[in-house]
């Protein structure tokens, strides 16, 4: 368990960094998707060398691939109508939860009475993240990227059991994800803007894809060592970093008290934690 809950915390403080890279983009549609086509491009040489994985887990990387399309349009929009410290906390937090339910419901990852009790706390802090001055539809794109995040997430905790190969599934994601959203991009007549931007900010794309890779890849690995609500719910621990980055570098003006706010939901965490070991 201390295996799992090390890889994590790792991919959470991975994550609320490229979020924050999507946030501060001048085309925040082109950023994400950008990451996640320089991360495919990235991991494809270390796919030649330890092979694809088996057919069993392809129904689910096809699954993966097109949820994320929903995922990346929700994340997308929510970043530009609302502040980061909202939209980032709110999307993660509620995401983890609605995985932690689904793991014990669909997967049969068992939550103690301990456990579920710190899920209803970080569920508490979740809805203090809101306000009078929130905006709904910030919120309500928050919401649906929650969904997905829940919906790939029990995909990807059940592809990666059927694998091998944790570590090797969580690569073979990234290719696929990068098609689908290129499919939706090229659909949408983003196409254009893309090779643009490609030439100016491949840089920034590759080193932010880098880190996206890794930082999925190391949930799909302490998946294998853990219940997928333990992990994801412990992952989510990134949404303080994500409300102290709003407040400090962004100056979002509700970023201050969205961090208590973050606080507590890091409370419920920590007792979920307590109550997992």
């Amino acid at each position: 368990m201390l295996g799992a809950t090390v890889l994590a915390l790792t991919s959470a403080a991975l994550h609320a960094s490229w979020n924050l890279l999507v946030k501060t983009a001048p085309a925040r549609d082109l950023m994400a998707w950008g990451q996640f086509v320089l991360g495919g491009l990235l991991v494809v040489p270390v796919l030649v060398v330890l092979g694809w994985p088996e057919p069993a887990t392809w129904p689910y990387l096809a699954a993966s691939a097109v949820v994320h399309v929903g995922y990346v349009t929700g994340l997308v929009q929510a970043y530009t109508h609302g502040d980061f410290s909202l939209a980032y906390p709110l999307a993660r937090g509620a995401g983890a939860l609605l995985a932690a339910v689904g793991g014990a419901l669909l997967l049969g990852d068992g939550l103690s009475a301990a456990a579920w009790a710190a899920v209803v706390v970080v569920g508490g802090g979740l809805a203090s993240l809101g306000g009078r001055r929130a905006s709904s539809e910030a919120i309500g794109w928050a919401l649906f990227t929650a969904a997905c995040i829940a919906t790939y997430t029990l995909i990807d905790a059940r592809g990666a059991r059927t694998a091998d190969s944790g570590v090797v599934y969580g690569l073979a994601t990234m290719p696929c994800i990068a098609v689908s959203l290129t499919i939706a991009g090229v659909a949408r007549g983003r196409g254009q803007a893309f090779v643009g931007a490609l030439r100016t900010d491949w840089r920034t794309w590759a080193l932010a894809g880098l880190g996206l890779c890794a930082a999925y890849t190391l949930v799909l690995v302490a998946i294998r060592q853990a219940p997928v609500g333990y992990v994801a719910v412990l992952r989510e621990s990134s949404v303080v970093f994500g409300a102290l980055l709003g407040w400090l570098l962004l100056h979002e003006a509700l970023g201050g008290r969205r961090l208590v706010s973050s606080v507590v939901i890091l409370v419920g965490l920590v007792g979920l934690v307590a109550a997992s070991w």
